[in-house]
């Protein structure tokens, strides 16, 4: 779940040093050099005595939160508001059309407040259950056990093969187009434009028509259960709003924009980061092979190492409120750093060391507070899922190419690498 973000995020040349001052030779946020590591830039600010004011892309300026617990307090203080109608939430993006689209469209769960957010999360919050999501294990698996078939057949001479392609996207696409209701044979369609939306060299126009083609599909996709429900989460929404008698279309194509979209680009690509972290840790992936119970903690870790979702915890303040040594006014926008915060050594102890049996679960890469990630439950089964399969039916997989030939995604909203070579 994330904010729109262009291109043109600049390389830092040297940070304010006194507390409380804009960073105004830096534009936030900033791209990872190194897939393993946190920007220089973050590191420097965590350090700092306050919280600072930074430059984001776009021309605005918001606070920049990197330290876990001030990230925490934030993310559960009721006093910030999601609104990203608002004048200076903080959105990374110096297009008009971007903000006038949030005004315009029905404001989606993520960007709701108070009761009104209560009630939209309640409504959806029982598909995502710790019970609800263990009876969905034994499709899961199925799904994955399928993708492996396709990947084992695969011809000698056709090796290598994209994992990105043949699993990584492959089975979280499938698992939450069922659980949706969407028809999986349009997932090109919608993979393709959730893609170059989040992509920040996309042009402000083509970005526009990608979200447009996906509301249009979702509208007439919803429009088509309103006449012939299914047994799917879509259908369920629309029979109990008809019962509340609160039929509101365009509220449930917001919330199932927000839904298709979180719930396979996240996932993917933690499943394509999360097998380069294992395969570059032999070590602690045999101890995981072996014992399947550690899986679990592995993929905390993986989720804190990562930190996917970098930015989607953007707030502005509803009034002054004192935190991280300064008083955020009213009105100001504020940036939680979910990377920066999860790798602050005073709550993780060496942070840059990707430890699989760390077992820090309370981590922020899901979020924290009201509007914590609905589907983690779900993510965290697919990733335990994948995992345990893909190692223990593929032993010898490997990359096909160094790693300093992946390309990552540091031009996407949501990091990940787009394709991944491997091979056995």
């Amino acid at each position: 779940m994330t904010e729109t973000v262009s291109a043109g995020l600049a390389e830092a040349t040297g940070l304010a040093e006194t507390a409380g001052v804009t960073a105004t030779d830096t534009v936030f946020p900033v791209s990872r050099g190194c897939p393993f590591a946190t920007p220089t830039e973050y590191e420097q600010l965590r350090a700092a005595p306050t919280i600072s004011k930074v430059s984001l892309y776009g021309s605005m300026e918001a606070w920049w939160v990197s330290r876990h617990d001030e990230a925490r307090a934030i993310l559960a203080d009721r006093r910030f508001s999601s609104d990203r109608r608002r004048d200076n939430f903080p959105i990374f993006n110096d297009d008009p059309a971007t903000r006038d689209r949030f005004r315009n469209q029905p404001p989606s769960m993520i960007g709701m407040d108070g009761a009104r957010h209560s009630a939209a999360r309640r409504a959806v919050i029982g598909e995502f259950t710790v019970k609800r999501v263990a009876a969905l294990q034994p499709r899961i698996q199925e799904i994955v056990d399928e993708f492996i078939d396709k990947m084992l057949a695969t011809p000698e001479q056709d090796k290598p093969v994209d994992l990105v392609a043949s699993l990584s996207l492959a089975v979280p696409s499938l698992v939450i187009c069922e659980l949706l209701g969407v028809p999986y044979v349009d997932h090109d369609f919608f993979q393709e434009r959730t893609s170059r939306m989040l992509r920040r060299s996309t042009e402000s126009a083509e970005r526009q028509r990608c979200f447009d083609e996906v509301r249009e599909y979702l509208d007439k996709l919803l429009t088509e259960k309103v006449a012939n429900p299914g047994d799917d989460l879509f259908s369920r929404q629309i029979e109990r709003q008809r019962t509340e008698g609160t039929l509101d279309h365009d509220e449930l194509v917001s919330m199932a924009f927000l839904l298709l979209l979180a719930g396979h680009e996240t996932t993917a690509n933690m499943i394509s980061l999360g097998v380069i972290g294992l395969l570059g840790n032999p070590e602690q992936l045999a101890e995981i092979k072996a014992d399947p119970s550690r899986t679990p903690l592995a993929v905390e870790e993986l989720l804190r190492y990562f930190s996917i979702v970098e930015v989607a915890t953007s707030r502005v303040a509803d009034e002054d409120v004192e935190v991280g040594g300064v008083t955020i006014k009213a009105g100001e926008g504020v940036v939680v750093s979910g990377l920066a915060a999860n790798w602050d050594p005073t709550v993780f102890d060496n942070p840059s060391e990707l430890d699989l049996q760390r077992g820090a679960r309370h981590h922020i890469a899901f979020g924290y507070g009201p509007h914590q990630c609905l589907g983690q439950n779900l993510a965290r089964q697919e990733l335990q899922v994948v995992f345990d399969t893909l190692f223990k039916r593929i032993p010898s997989l490997r990359l096909a190419v160094p790693v300093e030939e992946i390309e990552f995604k540091t031009d996407a909203n949501i990091y990940g690498v787009y394709q991944l070579p491997v091979t056995w």
